[in-house]
């Protein structure tokens, strides 16, 4: 039964490192480490190489991650490829890459699925980032708005079809909107930010925003769409009028729009968002180890900017060989560490983990196991 197992993900594993060929990245080899230890910045280092596939919000966080666990581990390399979260899930319950980066836990169904991958214990979503989601827009003269959840979720039904229109002049006094045509620009791919961003309309505006939350747009509010952060915040950069949702770190000089949140507008900030993940409460039905967190969408907390996602990396309970056990712990660790998540603030402006996550994602992370 688990030689199948391991059998059928090695198999995967050599398909997805064509993949990553072809996505320009260098060819991922799937093995283990060739060495143990699982030291982060000191002591005895791991080698070998490391597959993940996921969420391309977290690519600035990752690049920073890479570099600096390369660096204590001379003889390790990650590779990552940035896919979008629902590539990066289904790769890994596929058994097609080691860890998945993702803007969204494993649902109910998905935990059942990576048994088969992962061993009876499954898996595990351990937080790794924690960023707010910039409401981001393209509009000539125009750097900050104030928006209230039914507003946002108007322009994005595209009931509010333009800039000047009452619900948003009524928000901003002073401010000289046109009559510019909004243009909705939504991801293409399925993603865990968009998963992040229609949960947030779904628990504050349910009377405009009538969709379950997902990760796939709603398929009957096509726009303009693009596929990964990268390509929304492009396309709204070349489009006067055009507004998205994205990863805060990616948005480069668009403008940001503040929510609206109890009686204040919320400026977007790594502080504002770790707040609102500090109300979040734990999945309930989980094993106790688990992380995926509910966010509290609709909370009232001053300060808060619930338009957040808290992103994870999905690690298997159990592998096949120590090596890759020391690997992925290693690597694991080095991410929550006080350096991994100082990195990963310069790099992408994330906010770190408290010391209460971190002190439970260590928890997490040093229960992977030699499957036996």
């Amino acid at each position: 039964m688990k030689a199948l197992r391991f059998g059928r993900a090695a198999a995967v594993i050599s398909v997805a490192a064509l993949a990553l060929t072809a996505c320009g990245s260098d060819n991922a080899t799937g093995q283990p480490a060739a060495a143990g230890g699982a030291s982060t910045t000191a002591g005895s280092a791991v080698t070998g190489t490391l597959t993940g596939i996921g969420s391309s919000a977290q690519n600035s966080a990752m690049e920073a991650w890479k570099a600096g666990f390369e660096s204590a581990n001379e003889g390790a390399m990650v590779q990552y490829s940035p896919d979008g979260s629902g590539a990066g899930r289904k790769a890994f319950l596929s058994g097609g890459a080691q860890f998945a980066g993702s803007d969204a836990y494993l649902k109910d169904d998905e935990m059942t699925q990576a048994v088969e991958v992962c061993g009876p214990d499954g898996a595990l979503n351990v937080p790794t980032y924690i960023s707010p989601i910039a409401i981001a827009f393209n509009l000539e003269g125009v750097t900050e708005l104030n928006l209230d959840a039914p507003t946002i979720a108007k322009i994005f039904t595209k009931k509010i079809t333009a800039w000047n229109d009452p619900a948003i002049a009524s928000q901003n006094e002073g401010v000289e909107l046109p009559d510019t045509t909004i243009t909705v620009v939504h991801r293409s791919d399925e993603s865990g930010t968009t998963e992040n961003f229609t949960d947030y309309l779904a628990a504050a505006a349910p009377e405009d925003w009538t969709y379950e939350a997902a990760g796939a747009w709603p398929a009957d509010l096509q726009s303009e769409n693009a596929k990964g952060t990268s390509g929304v915040v492009q396309t709204v950069t070349s489009t006067d009028g055009a507004i998205t949702y994205a990863d805060a770190s990616a948005v480069g000089d668009l403008g940001k729009a503040k929510v609206k949140v109890g009686e204040e507008y919320t400026e977007i900030s790594s502080d504002a968002a770790a707040k609102a993940v500090d109300v979040a409460t734990p999945v309930e039905g989980r094993p106790e180890l688990d992380m995926a967190l509910d966010l509290e969408r609709d909370t009232t907390e001053s300060g808060a900017y619930p338009v957040v996602l808290v992103s994870y990396h999905i690690y298997c309970t159990t592998y096949d060989s120590q090596e890759t056990v020391d690997l992925v712990k290693a690597f694991g660790s080095y991410v929550i560490s006080e350096d991994g998540q100082a990195e990963a603030e310069a790099s992408a402006g994330n906010a770190p983990l408290s010391e209460a996550l971190r002190e439970k994602a260590q928890t997490a992370i040093d229960s992977i196991e030699v499957a036996s």
